[in-house]
């Protein structure tokens, strides 16, 4: 059935109005027509059955029929990525998303090449990865932040899992050894972290340094394998 995320608040015939593009997409290019049925979303109220109270000449009106499954809480994990080429970008965007981190947010480091970043379509990819793998949530996407002030306004409570392409403990016994939580993950550039940005961190005490194996993985690469070892270890996976 066909899933949307529409951020706004859902109760029993409570109406509903999607995006003009949203509408166009239900109407133009799946074909529904009043009365027919979708499912419905928006981070905070679970996931809704909803039909199609009205066709318009602009856009529908949904209405909300019955809950289907309650609001649950996503894995507390964030993705913290350089920010890299475009489709690279997109495609741990997406990935992320699939694999349920709760955050996503953009660094710059020292190697960082500058980029022409479009935030907007990068909330529409988390948002339509969303709609596809049956969450009921979607993750932000921050505006980039230099790494230094990422790390001077860290949260110590959070353990950072930093993956040091110079080598690191093995990531499932690290990441077990210190047990769920709050966690984020840390990607470096194309370039790999400068030696003065990796002793940094290396020396922060929430910090847990990993290794990803023995080949050096393009940041698209490596944040999905991060994000698929940290669930394997102390995510979500056994629900």
């Amino acid at each position: 059935m066909i899933r949307l995320h529409i951020p706004q608040p859902l109760s029993a015939r409570a109406a509903l109005a999607p995006t003009l593009d949203q509408s166009r997409y239900l109407t133009q290019v799946m074909r529904l027509k009043a009365g027919d049925e979708l499912l419905v979303f928006n981070g905070k109220d679970g996931e809704w059955r909803v039909s199609i109270a009205e066709v318009l000449k602009k856009g529908v009106v949904l209405r909300a029929e019955e809950q289907v499954r309650a609001q649950i809480t996503p894995p507390d994990v964030h993705l913290v990525i350089a920010t890299v080429k475009k489709a690279a970008l997109e495609f741990a965007v997406e990935k992320a998303t699939e694999l349920g981190a709760a955050r996503i947010r953009l660094t710059t480091t020292a190697r960082t090449q500058p980029q022409h970043l479009r935030l907007d379509r990068l909330d529409a990819i988390a948002e339509e990865s969303a709609e596809q793998t049956g969450r009921l949530d979607v993750p932000p996407v921050d505006k980039p932040q230099t790494l230094a002030a990422l790390l001077d306004g860290w949260d110590a409570s959070r353990r950072l899992m930093f993956c040091d392409e110079t080598g690191g403990a093995p990531a499932i016994p690290a990441l077990q050894a210190v047990g769920a939580g709050p966690w984020a993950i840390l990607i470096g550039p194309e370039g790999g972290f400068t030696p003065e940005e990796r002793d940094r961190l290396r020396a922060l005490p929430f910090t847990t340094a990993v290794s990803l194996g023995p080949r050096v993985l393009r940041a698209d690469t490596a944040a999905t394998t991060a994000l698929t070892l940290w669930q394997a270890a102390i995510g979500d996976w056994e629900r």
